[in-house]
């Protein structure tokens, strides 16, 4: 039995059913099956693809900048936000030590606590610290400390800061806290540095910026303690040269020795003068122990005049003794201005102690309110690169060429088993096109021709 043609009518096909169906079209090859045989039919084109996939894909895989990641967790200060929330918060550590009522107050308490943050729009340590490693203050110290801005190409600042963002991924975790800081760069090496210069700067930037009253006071102290430096050693140096100038060092101690040095002095003229005395009932005036004698006494006389100062002018500011040093009388009078020098040495010598402790004593305590961050592990040197996922890249794309180079063929061997409209009016079209005299469009014609070739050559096939 052979098949029936169509038959042309007054310009009108006459339709005909085919007496055989194409073999795609058959009961055995529906479904599944039909597009199994076209894509084993095509299994040379898929076969070509797929290593054009592979050595695409390979390329670039090959091609892609390596990126390597170094990560570092933080541990932030359980600190409160406001007296309210402290209050809430030392309200649940009461409610859980005591037993099963006080572990429900103290859930209570810390939910309170927690609506308490949210509704005045409150931020826990954590997400401070977060806000501040986004900010633009420390991303401007990495970028001058490691010249970002020549790494990545950019010209200004906040292109800079847009890459650095990028590169970096600051994350908090809700249930504990902990603060994980992920930065990606090229250069293994300077992803650790940059991960460490986080941690730094978020120290540095919360030292800065913290209002705690130890800081307050201690601002205070180091200012009064920078003034008081100064009147102790303007004191000092007054003292000093107020002493060089009278030979006054230690006023009563220095007047008792004079008054001793006086004494004996007075008692070795009044024996001197006793002999003296004895020596004249024996002897003439002119024997020489009496003559001796005399110029000893008046020696003696005049040491003592000396030091005592019966004849020194009070109101002179010359010392009197031979040595720079002041005549008694002269010694309460320098007393009074040495004194009040001294004292006033001693008591800015005093001031000056008492605010360096307290000056110390502040510095520790307000290392204490800092809230510094506590570093859970150290920013790691990255051995293995993070990007890019070389044989995923390449199964990738091995994969997506042969989805495609089946997708294509599957939707041809449609297009060339339809009878739709569409399809008879694109015949129609490429038709008209081929009418003409243009060889681009006749060769168009030949490849449109023979892709649909297959479809007529199965309609004629004779069973």
């Amino acid at each position: 039995m052979t098949p029936k043609n169509p038959v042309h009518v007054v310009g009108r096909p006459v339709e005909q059913e085919p007496e055989f169906a194409t073999p795609s079209m058959s009961a055995p090859d529906s479904g599944r099956v039909a597009w199994m045989r076209v894509l084993w039919q095509e299994r040379r084109v898929l076969g070509r693809a797929c290593v054009a996939g592979l050595v695409l894909s390979l390329l670039l895989a090959i091609v892609i900048p390596v990126k390597y990641e170094s990560k570092t967790r933080l541990m932030p200060p359980d600190q409160q936000s406001g007296s309210g929330l402290a209050m809430l918060a030392a309200l649940a550590g009461r409610g859980s030590s005591g037993g099963s009522a006080g572990g429900m107050t103290g859930a209570l308490g810390g939910s309170l606590g927690n609506v308490a943050g949210d509704l005045l729009g409150l931020k826990s340590s954590g997400a401070l610290f977060v806000d501040m490693l986004d900010g633009p203050t420390i991303q401007d110290e990495l970028i001058l400390k490691f010249d970002l801005r020549k790494v990545y190409g950019d010209k200004y600042f906040e292109q800079a800061r847009k890459d650095l963002e990028k590169r970096t991924d600051v994350k908090e975790d809700r249930k504990s806290g902990v603060i994980t800081i992920t930065v990606t760069d090229h250069d293994p090496h300077r992803a650790q540095a940059m991960a460490q210069a986080y941690v730094d700067g978020l120290n540095g930037l919360v030292a800065q910026v913290s209002t705690s009253s130890a800081r307050r006071e201690r601002i205070f102290i180091e200012g009064r303690l920078n003034t008081v430096r100064q009147n102790l050693d303007a004191a000092l140096r007054e003292f000093s040269e107020y002493a060089s100038k009278n030979g006054t060092f230690n006023v009563p101690e220095q007047t008792k020795a004079m008054v001793e040095s006086e004494g004996a002095l007075q008692g070795q003229l009044i024996a001197a003068q006793s002999e003296l005395e004895g020596l004249k009932q024996i002897y003439t005036d002119n024997n020489i122990r009496v003559r001796s004698l005399e110029a000893r006494v008046a020696a003696l006389k005049r040491q003592v005049e000396t030091m005592s100062g019966n004849k020194a002018d009070l109101s002179s500011d010359e010392s009197q003794i031979p040595g720079d040093f002041p005549s008694i009388r002269k010694l309460p009078l320098l007393g009074v201005r040495w004194a009040n020098l001294y004292r006033e040495s001693k008591i800015q010598e005093t001031v000056y102690e008492m605010l360096t402790q307290e000056y110390e004593l502040a510095k520790i305590q307000e290392a204490k309110e800092i809230p510094s961050v506590n570093l859970l592990d150290p920013p790691l040197l990255p051995e293995r690169k993070s990007f890019p996922p070389r044989i995923l890249i390449v199964l990738l794309g091995t994969l997506l060429a042969f989805f495609l180079g089946s997708s294509i063929a599957i939707g041809l061997e449609a297009w060339r088993q339809s009878q739709s409209p569409e399809k008879q009016f694109a015949n129609e079209v490429w038709a008209h096109f081929a009418a003409r005299d243009s060889r681009t469009i006749a060769m168009a014609h030949r490849v449109w021709s023979k892709f649909n070739g297959r479809n007529g050559s199965s309609s004629t096939r004779v069973a």
